[in-house]
């Protein structure tokens, strides 16, 4: 990475993406944020994001990095949409924002805006400073919206973008809690069985021939009574190994492929991540971003490895002079008739119409198919408590039948 050797220059800590569509990382000099976006371009790297190493993004007290919910953010640019629209000045918008805004923190990164806008940078400038708040996904667009004088529509786009994100978020989110309720009551039934319930039956069953199901049952409950600290130890450590394994590329392309296969919440997966890429690529073409960029943004934000690195394959594709739909279509992870639907729109230049429309028809199917996973996880966590309380019930049940036998002879 070159070094300008310059007094004035400042330390940039940059991760990007190189053509090979892999992440890289490093650290930079340069005179200014849009001097280094410019190095790294001439590098042929394209930037994910680029922070001032001396200058991170903090709160007022300067303790911890500046995180805002996309919620909140996305009301944000709705409301500086109206106020835009309705010909109020930039530097009076975001003074209305500031009194208006009910997030501290939000507050605080609009403060910040607010003072770099009146010093003469633009609002793309200035959101870059703060990319936690604002990716590079949104500062794309707004920066097109500002070049060629459309940002109200820039702004109200990425404010009903970031509203379907939440609401599909909070739909698969919400269809998991009574799953994860119930796995929790019936692990809780158990433990609370080895622990408290078993013990009693031990004397009682002292002299009587136990059967397989008893033994391990009563090994079962020594075990946690005895090493129970081993339980959160063994909890901890298997986070950690799974945590440290999915920083791993292959680890991740292992467990996502594992994840696709599982029967229809791997379909819904797949969806979810095939809804995020259409919205995306499509809101941003619609709004100006160029092909190139909004592939590379879009294939590191839809969450799945898989089709990010298909993704990427695409943007060489296309980099080459060939059409989006065939890398792909090549891929597999695309059903059929949305290739189709994608070739037909690259044929008539309606690419960008034609994604957000697949968006919301995937979006409606997808909804359908978490429910219906959800109905098929319930089911089978119901079966697997009641087989837990059944081993318990036949394990303290069959020598008490061997007990009661042998009396009666």
């Amino acid at each position: 990475m070159p070094r300008f050797g310059r007094e004035d220059m400042g330390k940039f800590q940059y991760t990007a993406m190189n053509n090979g569509g892999r992440r890289v990382t490093g650290e930079l000099e340069a005179e200014t944020e849009a001097a280094a976006l410019r190095v790294l371009e001439e590098q042929n790297l394209f930037p994910v994001s680029v922070v001032s190493a001396a200058k991170d993004a903090r709160d007022e007290d300067g303790n911890s990095r500046v995180r805002v919910r996309s919620r909140d953010v996305g009301l944000m640019y709705g409301q500086l949409a109206d106020l835009v629209g309705s010909g109020v000045p930039m530097l009076r918008a975001l003074d209305s924002l500031i009194r208006s805004t009910v997030n501290k923190k939000l507050r605080q990164v609009l403060r910040q805006v607010r003072k770099q806008v009146a010093d003469g940078r633009t609002l793309t400038e200035a959101f870059r400073e703060f990319p936690e708040v604002f990716p590079l996904l949104h500062t794309s667009m707004v920066q097109a919206g500002e070049r060629a004088a459309f940002l109200e529509d820039v702004l109200r786009s990425l404010s009903e973008f970031l509203e379907r994100l939440d609401e599909l978020r909070g739909k698969v989110l919400g269809a998991l809690t009574y799953p994860a309720m119930l796995t929790a009551a019936g692990v809780s039934v158990m433990v609370g069985a080895l622990l408290f319930f078993i013990p009693r039956f031990e004397p009682l069953l002292e002299g009587a021939q136990k059967p397989l199901p008893t033994e391990l049952l009563f090994g079962a409950s020594h075990f946690v009574r005895e090493f129970w600290f081993m339980i959160p130890l063994g909890m901890i450590f298997a986070g950690a190994a799974l945590w440290s394994a999915l920083k791993n590329e292959s680890t991740r392309l292992l467990f996502e492929k594992l994840r696709l296969k599982i029967p229809v919440a791997g379909t819904a997966l797949r969806m979810v991540a095939i809804t995020r890429f259409c919205r995306i690529l499509g809101t941003m073409l619609a709004n100006g971003v160029p092909m190139l960029s909004a592939l590379k943004i879009s294939g590191n934000a839809t969450g799945s490895t898989i089709l990010g690195l298909q993704i990427a394959e695409a943007a060489s594709s296309v980099r080459d002079g060939n059409t989006l739909s065939d890398p792909l279509a090549s891929g597999g992870f695309f059903p059929d008739q949305i290739i189709a639907m994608i070739s037909v729109a690259e044929e008539s230049n309606k690419l960008d119409k034609v994604l957000l429309q697949i968006a919301n028809t995937v979006e409606r199917r997808t909804n359908r198919q978490v429910d219906q996973a959800v109905r098929l996880v319930e089911p089978v966590i119901l079966c697997a408590v009641a087989t837990g309380i059944g081993f318990l019930a036949l394990g303290l049940l069959l020598p008490i039948f061997t007990l009661a036998s042998s009396l009666g002879n």
